[in-house]
């Protein structure tokens, strides 16, 4: 009998330290998001994965060398980079884990997200959101800065944090094109009088939808006119004379009409010499490439008259991330002065800084006025004069779809 009392209570002592430890538990996951102390507090001895595209060896050696660095070292978050092909691989396993009830402990706390993959998320309510302004270092962001507010065209609303700028630039080979054409118009002369020296890459790829959009844009009569939500008969409308140029230089491309699989197969065509052009969302990428023995040091960029498309890159933090803490913490790391300025040498990547200079101390205006430029890349004044706006995800994939049937299937 006492052995049965004894053992009884073993038990319920056993049950008592087993609810207290699962009522800590419960407590610690209880942040107050807009507390920094408290998030900083609860981010100590986390790790984060971030999902991100990786197919950059540069871009992979900053992340998982300085920024992982400084996260151990000043906060103790350890970072898991888990690199990806596609950002929608990140945007299936989350709403695979939302559709399988798991809304607590998500395999993925952070992601490298913009356009058509963030509006995935947003309308799936698989963001965890209202939280890029409560960052320290949002601070040094231009929060009036329409790439900022709107990502493709959809409301940022605090879901996502800016990371880093794109804008898309041509590259060419001075030693083969005397001059960079300045319109569409020019470059279209251009093609026809060169024929099989340029080409683009085919849709899904990031890059060659960009340029298509650009020939759109002007082929319509401008972007003005497909801002705001998607509209099918102002489409059916205006479209057809994009497929029609499209077509019209079709023959007059590499191999008669023939398009590269992906960004980097071009880049590849025009190092060898089989086209004269190439295109990019990185506006240091043709100078990287240069100093990489990759493309031959007559290579230049440009944009044209009429503009280029530009955006904003960010990152999200999924709704079920089980450290949110941390993610914060990365997010922020990533706003930094020191990581801006680290990430927009041309040396370690290249990549647009999204802070604002007016905005930050003297000292670190200088350091970004300093930083070496390749004489390939424009200036900043160059390419902030001539930034286009991004349409909304559905006219981007009317777009890519319009391409396939009316171009790439005609």
């Amino acid at each position: 009998m006492k052995k049965n009392i004894y053992l009884l209570a073993i038990v319920g002592l056993f049950t008592i330290v087993l609810s207290a430890c699962g009522g800590a538990t419960e407590t610690s996951t209880e942040v107050d998001f807009s507390d920094w102390d408290a998030v900083v507090a609860a981010a100590d001895g986390q790790t984060v994965n971030w999902f991100m595209w990786g197919g950059a060896d540069n871009i992979n050696a900053w992340v998982n060398g300085s920024i992982a660095d400084t996260l151990k070292s000043e906060y103790n978050v350890t970072l898991n980079m888990v690199p990806i092909n596609d950002t929608a691989e990140a945007v299936n396993k989350v709403l695979g884990e939302k559709e399988a009830g798991q809304d607590d402990n998500g395999s993925v706390d952070m992601v490298w997200i913009n356009g058509e993959n963030f509006r995935t998320m947003r309308q799936g309510d698989l963001l965890f959101g209202n939280w890029s302004a409560t960052l320290p270092n949002y601070a040094f962001v231009d929060a009036n800065d329409p790439s900022v507010l709107n990502d493709f065209g959809y409301p940022v609303d605090g879901y996502e944090s800016p990371y880093g700028k794109a804008q898309f630039v041509m590259i060419y080979d001075t030693a083969d094109v005397e001059a960079a054409p300045a319109t569409i118009t020019d470059l279209v002369e251009w093609i026809k009088a060169n024929p099989g020296k340029f080409t683009y890459p085919a849709v899904p790829d990031f890059t060659g939808s960009a340029f298509i959009r650009h020939v759109c844009y002007d082929a319509t009569g401008g972007y003005e006119q497909f801002l705001g939500e998607f509209d099918q008969a102002l489409f059916d409308e205006k479209f057809g004379a994009c497929w029609d140029l499209l077509n019209e230089i079709e023959p007059f491309l590499w191999r008669e009409g023939e398009y590269p699989e992906s960004d980097a197969r071009m880049k590849e065509l025009l190092a060898n010499g089989e086209v004269h052009f190439d295109m990019d969302y990185n506006p240091g990428s043709a100078g990287n490439l240069i100093e990489d023995g990759v493309y031959p040091e007559t290579v230049r960029t440009f944009v044209f008259e009429t503009g280029t498309l530009a955006n904003t890159h960010f990152v999200g933090i999924p709704y079920n991330s089980p450290n949110k803490a941390a993610a914060m913490v990365l997010a922020n790391v990533l706003l930094s002065p020191e990581a801006q300025l680290e990430k927009a040498d041309p040396a370690v990547w290249g990549d647009l800084p999204v802070l604002n200079p007016a905005l930050l101390s003297e000292a670190d205006a200088a350091a970004f006025d300093a930083l070496p430029r390749h004489p390939a890349t424009l200036s900043t004044a160059e390419l902030a004069a001539a930034r286009l706006p991004e349409l909304q995800a559905p006219w981007v994939e009317a777009i890519e779809q319009g391409w396939i049937e009316n171009v790439l299937e005609k």
